[in-house]
Parts: C-alpha cells; sequence; structure tokens
C-alpha cells in the first residue's frame, strides 16, 4: 500500500507531525519523536512483541493509547479477543490513522471501540474486572507523567479481571544518564496492587500479573 505524504504543525498541541514510511508499516515523528522502535525493529514488529509479551490473549482487551491503531488492529486479528476497547487523546493521531492505509481496520474492524479521549479520565468510566488484557503504550514520562502515576496504575489494575496480565511498555528512559526509572515503575505496580511484575527485554516493557 502506498503511504500518503502527511506532516503538520498543530496549533492546539504546538507540535509537529508526519508519517514516516519503513521497511513495513509507517510510524510517525511528533515533534521529533518517533511513536514506535525503528533502530532495532520495525513498527509492526514492536507492535507484534508487545502482544507476544501476553501470551495468549482472549475475551475483552484494553489498549490505553491507540497512536495509529497498530497494537488494536493485531489484537482484534486474534480469533479468541472477542472486543478491544482503545483509547486516543490525540485528534491529530486519529486525523492521520484515518489517512493511513495501513491502519484501517481501526475503523472498519467491528471487534475494535475506539474512543476519543484521556485515558486518564476514561479509565475510571469502566467498571471493575472488566478487562482480560491491558496494553498499555504511553507516551515518554515527560509528555504524559499522569499515565505513569500510582493512581492510574491503580485504576489498571481495578478494571482487569483476576489473573488477568498488563503488559506495559517503558522503554529505556534515564538509561543514558545512568537513571533507572523502570525501578520506580515496577515498585508503583507492586503497589498498587500486581502481584508480580517481570521484565519482557525483547518487547522493551513489563508484564504484571493479577
Amino acid at each position: 500500500m502506498k503511504v500518503p505524504e502527511i506532516k503538520f504543525y498543530s496549533e492546539k498541541t504546538r507540535k509537529f507531525y508526519k508519517l514516516i514510511e519503513t521497511s513495513t508499516w509507517p510510524t510517525v515523528k511528533i515533534s521529533g519523536i518517533f511513536m514506535h522502535r525503528v533502530k532495532d525493529v520495525d513498527p509492526r514488529t514492536d507492535c507484534i512483541l508487545k502482544i507476544k509479551a501476553l501470551g495468549k490473549i482472549e475475551g475483552i482487551v484494553l489498549d490505553t493509547c491507540s497512536g495509529l491503531g497498530y497494537t488494536s488492529i493485531l489484537s482484534a486479528r486474534n480469533t479468541e479477543v472477542k472486543k478491544i476497547i482503545t483509547i486516543e487523546k490525540d485528534e491529530n493521531m486519529i486525523k492521520i490513522a484515518k489517512l493511513n492505509p495501513y491502519s484501517k481496520e481501526l475503523f472498519i474492524n467491528p471487534k475494535i471501540e475506539l474512543i476519543n479521549g484521556d485515558s486518564n479520565e476514561e479509565i475510571k468510566k469502566f467498571p471493575d474486572e472488566y478487562f482480560n488484557f491491558i496494553i498499555h503504550d504511553p507516551p515518554r514520562v515527560s509528555i504524559a507523567g499522569e499515565l505513569y502515576s500510582l493512581e492510574f496504575y491503580k485504576q489498571l489494575f481495578r478494571v482487569l479481571k483476576k489473573g488477568g496480565k498488563l503488559f506495559h511498555y517503558t522503554g529505556k528512559p534515564g538509561i543514558r544518564q545512568g537513571k533507572n526509572y523502570e525501578k520506580g515503575i515496577s515498585l508503583r505496580l507492586i503497589k498498587a496492587g500486581f502481584k508480580k511484575v517481570e521484565r519482557a527485554d525483547y518487547a522493551n516493557g513489563l508484564v504484571c500479573f493479577k
């Protein structure tokens, strides 16, 4: 599929958006920051690895940060998954996804429900133990610190079914400065109630068990 040329500046967010072609599915660069891993893996593989970290997924799945919708699309292709609820705060990302041919399934797959809203607020609207699995792939902590807070982690724990799993993409923040932000993330997840938190190196994130 041909990747359209999309680049623009948003006065509302004060950010520059550009759709970037890769060897597989395109990614978006937002004011110099790539939405997906592009150095060691391509965007499609990046999303596959995040899902793989959860093992066999089924039932109802929450994708907290849609982006281009790849994680939701790939999750929905699993026959055991009944429904994907995915949330995207940035209207510009939804605009780009609608123009990106690789995001088409996000809008036409009946198993996917896209909510244009803030995950920090939308999470409070779901009932207890509603989701079988959660994929949490937030922007970096300097951009969306609230999505790394103890309060938000408590909400993720609340809406996850007993025996369910959460994948939390963390990347490697602070590694160049010799800081270990992931340790603080893990401690907050445990404090929120998760009984076990394991590192999934190949997916650059944490798998949390309820």
